[in-house]
């Protein structure tokens, strides 16, 4: 029986400088979480009752034995507050500053995830548009996460946590709901043991800091295979994994089972090419 869904991403979004390239990466990614949605909806009923989230973003809430997933539209007391949200590895954000924020004010992105970004400090500046980056980086060659957001919702921000150039996150409060959003990149297949290890563990940390009731947001590139079947893990994964699973892939499996959580886009069958990005 599926108790919790957790969409989590597991292949890396590589972007090259060609615009229409990004373009249709966002494209794509926004299409995979209506459909994924819609989906859930009228074919799982009872699964969209207890709350899902899109294919690659993480709507939760807090709860005993970890964290249980709820719609990204959510009601208090006659009030709804609707985002759309997204991740993205965008290989470097040198020079791709206006064209990151032309698409998301085309398709109507909030807030955008952003891996590899490549810039080093610790800083929040406008990438035009109306649209403000906060990143972090300690090497501008290699890793940085950022969290994108609408400049309506900079005044929101109550909070910024950056734990590593492969992990942050910010808090905001919109319309009385307490959002925390959470950039992640995992280390490559080639990279250290340790160095994947400290990834999840500062992960772990950041899951653990929020407090109860709150909503959390997930997006990030998690660098893994879960593989195709779910034998011994069907309470966190479905059947619609890509090829054999790696190292990584297990990783990101004993994350959801430590969080409760489930690896949601492995429940909807898609096409090849849909599949690895």
């Amino acid at each position: 029986m599926i108790r919790h869904l957790f969409p989590l991403q597991y292949h890396p979004v590589c972007v090259s400088t060609n615009y229409y390239t990004l373009d249709m990466a966002l494209v794509l990614l926004l299409l995979v979480v209506l459909v994924v949605v819609f989906f859930v909806q009228h074919a799982y009923p009872k699964i969209w009752r207890e709350g899902a989230g899109g294919n690659w973003v993480t709507v939760g809430r807090r709860s005993r034995g970890g964290r249980r997933v709820r719609r990204q539209r959510e009601k208090r007391k006659g009030k709804s507050v609707g985002l759309r949200i997204g991740t993205l590895n965008v290989g470097t954000m040198t020079g791709k500053g206006r064209e990151l924020a032309d698409v998301m004010e085309r398709r109507k992105v909030d807030i955008l995830c952003v891996q590899e970004t490549r810039w080093k400090g610790s800083k929040a500046r406008s990438i035009g548009a109306g649209f403000k980056l906060f990143y972090y980086g300690v090497d501008s060659k290699r890793n940085g996460v950022g969290v994108v957001l609408k400049e309506e919702f900079v005044r929101n921000v109550l909070e910024v946590k950056r734990v590593s150039d492969r992990v942050m996150s910010l808090k905001l409060e919109i319309e009385g709901v307490m959002l925390n959003v959470v950039s992640g990149y995992a280390p490559q297949v080639g990279c250290e043991l340790e160095e994947k290890e400290r990834f999840w563990s500062e992960l772990d940390e950041v899951m653990e800091s929020i407090p109860t009731g709150e909503r959390v947001v997930i997006g990030a590139d998690f660098n893994g295979h879960v593989g195709e079947g779910n034998t011994g893990d069907e309470e966190v994964m479905g059947k619609f994994g890509v090829k054999e699973r790696n190292l990584e892939g297990q990783m990101v499996v004993d994350f959801a089972k430590r969080m409760d959580m489930g690896v949601v886009n492995t429940y909807f069958q898609k096409r090849e090419e849909h599949r690895v990005t």
